[in-house]
């Protein structure tokens, strides 16, 4: 390699860094974004899940941060009409806090009971919860898990 390739690698090398770094940058200009798991129907735990939700927003300021809670499982309740949460959830909705019911659950419901679960407003709907969890985990959400 002569002097000129050489002299035009380390720029080529420069540049990639530079455009690396200011990836980097940027990323951390990004929201926050937090996917929350609720899979049990203890209304402990789901009440939890609503109140990291509210707490993250008061922190970050809805602008700020991106917050998914999905329910799947026994968790699917939370998201439901015969919720004790229902008037807490669709209001939660409203203020940009995204909710996903688990289709699959949804199906293995109405196959038991012969009934499909009625949703709360504003609640939609994904194929596969854990599917949903790891998808957003791959876009760079923090996960928690209450």
């Amino acid at each position: 390699m002569n002097r000129f390739q050489k002299i035009v690698m380390a720029m080529f090398g420069a540049l990639l860094l530079l455009g690396s770094a200011g990836s980097v940058f940027a990323a951390s200009d990004a929201p926050h974004r937090i996917v929350i798991q609720v899979s049990t129907d203890d209304p402990r735990t789901q009440k939890i899940a609503l109140n990291n939700a509210v707490n993250l927003q008061k922190l970050y300021g809805m602008d700020n941060v991106k917050i998914e809670i999905v329910a799947y499982g026994p968790g699917l309740g939370l998201l439901t009409k015969k919720s004790k949460q229902a008037k807490r959830v669709e209001s939660l909705a409203l203020q940009d806090i995204t909710f996903s019911a688990c289709s699959n659950t949804m199906k293995k419901v109405e196959k038991k009971t012969g009934k499909k679960p009625k949703l709360l407003a504003g609640v939609g709907t994904v194929k596969a919860g854990v599917a949903r969890i790891m998808e957003l985990q791959e876009q760079g959400y923090s996960y928690v898990r209450p």
